[in-house]
């Protein structure tokens, strides 16, 4: 789609409609293709990629430029940069059929993608192939959600596989050095976040090795830092435990 602006004769070429309705009126904002998504998904964080102008139409195709007051109105501000904003991440992109349908179809390789990288059937720690997920994505019937980037989606995928297939997050395997002083003490409290303790030993400090849930390598990180008062070490060794091969179904 190609768009003469009357206001400034720039030719606008390329373009996405982005549209919201915001105190009964309509703002459309022009994009660039492909670039909308990136941002809601966090991947493009330059609004300078995604605009192709920082300026709020009330209809982009014939270059209508939205009134000061009316944007006031709608969004408490006449600032044309932050109004982009806020109609890019809570705004309708406009697409065709065959558009969307082309989009959402990425999105879901990309979400299947994601699960195959960060998860392995626990009983044999081998990985599963991107297509064995996306056809049990398409077993539990899951529907994409345009307006979620690919990595939540991914792990609302995990948590609803769980039900149907043995799966989960590959752990990550971790060394403490921790101050003998504070060691056993802290080591009580580390316990309920570790899922395997490989190895432990207890001489002028104690080093442990283990595997955790990724999802609680933050909880660990910051404990160990104010329990320690910065004297503890956290070493990641491997950041998926896996072994070699694909993991097949029957």
């Amino acid at each position: 789609m190609s768009i003469f602006t009357p206001t400034n004769q720039i030719r606008l070429t390329n373009v996405a409609v982005v549209r919201a309705r915001r105190a009964g009126k309509r703002f459309e904002i022009a994009c660039y293709r492909n670039k909308v998504m990136g941002w809601r998904s966090g991947a493009e964080k330059d609004i300078d990629e995604v605009l192709q102008t920082h300026t709020v139409f009330v209809n982009v195709s014939k270059g209508q430029v939205a009134k000061k007051e009316d944007l006031v109105r709608a969004f408490g501000t006449d600032d044309q940069t932050e109004i982009c904003k806020v109609i890019l991440s809570k705004g309708e992109l406009q697409v065709s059929d065959k558009e969307r349908q082309t989009q959402l179809e990425q999105m879901f390789r990309d979400i299947a993608t994601i699960v195959a990288d960060k998860c392995v059937n626990p009983e044999t720690k081998r990985p599963y192939t991107v297509i064995l997920i996306e056809r049990a994505m398409k077993d539990i019937h899951y529907s994409v959600k345009p307006n979620k980037s690919t990595k939540q989606q991914a792990l609302e995928v995990i948590r609803q596989l769980k039900e149907t297939m043995q799966i989960e997050r590959a752990h990550m395997r971790l060394r403490f050095i921790l101050p003998i002083k504070e060691g056993k003490k802290l080591k009580e409290k580390l316990k309920p976040l570790i899922k395997v303790i490989e190895n432990e030993d207890f001489h002028d400090q104690l080093e442990i090795v283990c595997l955790i849930d990724p999802g609680c390598f933050r909880e660990i990180d910051e404990l160990i830092r104010s329990e320690t008062k910065g004297k503890g070490t956290l070493e990641v060794l491997s950041l998926k435990d896996v072994e070699e091969g694909d993991e097949k179904l029957e």
